[in-house]
């Protein structure tokens, strides 16, 4: 009796799984943040290049940055809840709008004056506090929750009120405030880019492993690294009044402050164990809203900063 053969079939084994404590670049999850990536590039790049130095533009911009501002703060605010606290997304929502709107009206040398920075503060403070105090039931949580508010106000307002301000600002070429704006996101996601690759294939010496145990120190240096690559591509092509020094410069300090405000919405995070911040809106291979202007929330600021102060 003949015996017959089992038939095989082309499936592909698969891949094993890393070991344990090694590093391990997730390549369909990279595939994911790039696809995202790229269809935000097109709009965001398209927005620039078309809209810098015209109203609509100014106008565009800031509607993005309102958005953005309502999915943040929404985000932070579920957070919040999530630890059992009452933070009101309203109250945060109109304190980080009219911070917005200052950094929006504030033209230095216009002949019409904009909207006081001490104004939207003022008027902030009166709509969380006079609103939790008529509104908020649980009195034993006013403090932490009104904080929060608070928190969730302040830091999307005004991190993304300076990107409004730096797309507005003046400068000798044409679409200065594109050009401004192009540099800031080029300089850190090129860092965030470069972490990410670096601390996945090499990473191994964790750098603070009680916020968040997958950062390394090699993922850190290939930051830093893709941040002073991403000021000299600027320097050589977007912003060629910059000197190379004064470049690199920048890209040092971005580096650093991205990399920390990273870390700052690590820690948040950590302490209302959340993965991500996804307690809002996820981005596909990216997180939360949260995830992704951290970096960005702290460098803008600092940017402008560096640009009045620093010659």
């Amino acid at each position: 009796m003949v015996k017959m053969k089992p038939k095989t079939t082309n499936t592909p084994r698969p891949e094993p799984a890393p070991a344990a404590g090694r590093p391990h670049l997730d390549r369909r999850n990279f595939g994911i943040r790039v696809g995202t990536a790229l269809v935000f590039a097109v709009f965001f790049l398209s927005l620039l290049y078309f809209g810098g130095d015209t109203a609509w533009g100014r106008y565009a911009y800031l509607a993005l940055m309102a958005g953005s501002i309502f999915l943040g703060v929404r985000e932070f605010t579920l957070i919040g809840r999530k630890m059992a606290f009452n933070p009101s997304l309203m109250s945060a929502l109109i304190t980080a709008e009219l911070l917005l709107l200052h950094f929006a009206t504030d033209r230095p040398g216009a002949a019409d004056a904009g909207l006081p920075l001490w104004v939207a503060l003022v008027l902030g403070g009166l709509v969380i506090h006079f609103g939790a105090l008529f509104n908020d039931k649980e009195l034993d949580k006013a403090l932490p929750s009104q904080a929060i508010t608070w928190l969730a106000a302040l830091y999307m307002g005004l991190g993304l009120g300076f990107q409004q301000k730096l797309f507005q600002f003046e400068g000798t070429l044409p679409k200065t405030g594109s050009r401004l704006i192009l540099a800031l996101y080029i300089i850190v996601w090129f860092g965030d880019t470069a972490a990410y690759l670096i601390g996945s294939t090499f990473g191994r010496h964790k750098l603070a492993p009680r916020v968040s145990p997958k950062k390394s120190w090699e993922g850190a240096a290939g930051n830093l690294a893709g941040n002073l690559g991403g000021a000299w591509l600027m320097q050589a092509t977007v912003c060629p009044e910059w000197s190379l020094l004064y470049a690199l410069g920048l890209g040092l300090v971005l580096g650093i402050a991205g990399q920390l405000g990273d870390l700052v919405e690590s820690t948040w995070k950590r302490s209302a164990g959340v993965k991500d911040s996804n307690v809002g809106v996820s981005i596909p291979g990216h997180g939360g809203i949260l995830d992704r202007v951290d970096s960005l929330v702290f460098a803008a600021p600092l940017m402008y900063a560096y640009l009045i102060y620093v010659r």
